[in-house]
C-alpha cells in the first residue's frame, strides 16, 4: 500500500476537528450552566507586612461559609458586618458569594423579599446603574442591591448624604440579577 492510499481525506479530518470542537463546546456550557464550582483553597497565611495603601476594590480573600442563622432555602443573603452576599441554592449550597460596598443606610436585620427590579436607573448618587433589585427600607430610603454601569466602586457619600444602594461588581451584579426575581427572599444578618 502506498503512502497516498493510507491518507485519508480532508473532509474526513475537517469532521473529526468539528465534532471534537462541538463536544469541547459543550462541556463548557454545561459547566457554565451548573454556576461557579467551589475551589478547595489553602488556609490564609498570616503576613508580617500589611499595605499602606488600602485597596478600591472588596477584598478577594477566601470566602467564608454562610452565616449561621440566616435561614434556609433559596435565598440572598447580606451579612452587614462581613460587607458580603451569598447567594445559596435551594439544596443550601452556595452559588457564588462576593464582597459589596454598602451605601450608608444599612438595612436592619431580618427577612425581606425582592419587591422591584429595574433593569437600569440613575443612582442617588448620581451613577449611572444596572440591575437594582430593591428589598427593603431604612431611614425613609429604598435600599437596593446594584452595580455601576462602568463596573467602578462608588465614592464615599459625601458628609450627610444618605445612599441606600449596596454596590457590587458588574460580574456580581450580572449573577444576583439571574438569581433573584421579584419575590426572592434576602436575609440580612449583622
Amino acid at each position: 500500500m502506498t503512502v497516498a492510499a493510507r491518507r485519508l481525506p480532508s473532509s474526513v479530518w475537517v469532521t473529526g476537528l468539528t465534532v471534537g470542537a462541538v463536544a469541547v463546546v459543550a462541556v463548557l456550557a454545561v459547566k457554565a450552566e451548573q454556576g461557579p464550582q467551589p475551589h478547595a483553597t489553602a488556609a490564609a497565611r498570616p503576613s508580617a507586612s500589611a499595605s499602606a495603601q488600602p485597596s478600591a476594590k472588596p477584598s478577594q480573600a477566601a470566602a467564608p461559609g454562610v452565616p449561621d442563622g440566616s435561614g434556609a432555602g433559596r435565598r440572598v443573603v447580606y451579612s452587614l458586618g462581613q460587607k458580603r452576599v451569598w447567594l445559596v441554592d435551594a439544596s443550601e449550597q452556595t452559588r457564588r458569594t462576593f464582597a459589596v460596598w454598602p451605601g450608608s443606610v444599612s438595612p436592619a436585620p431580618g427577612t425581606y423579599a425582592v419587591g422591584q427590579r429595574d433593569a437600569a436607573r440613575t443612582g442617588s448618587d448620581g451613577v449611572a446603574i444596572e440591575h437594582v433589585m430593591f428589598f427593603a427600607t431604612g431611614s425613609g430610603l429604598s435600599i437596593a442591591f446594584s452595580n455601576a454601569v462602568d463596573g467602578a466602586s462608588p465614592q464615599p457619600a459625601s458628609a450627610g448624604v444618605q445612599t441606600g444602594g449596596i454596590r457590587m461588581s458588574k460580574a456580581d451584579g450580572t449573577a444576583l440579577w439571574a438569581f433573584g426575581d421579584t419575590g426572592t427572599e434576602v436575609t440580612v444578618v449583622k
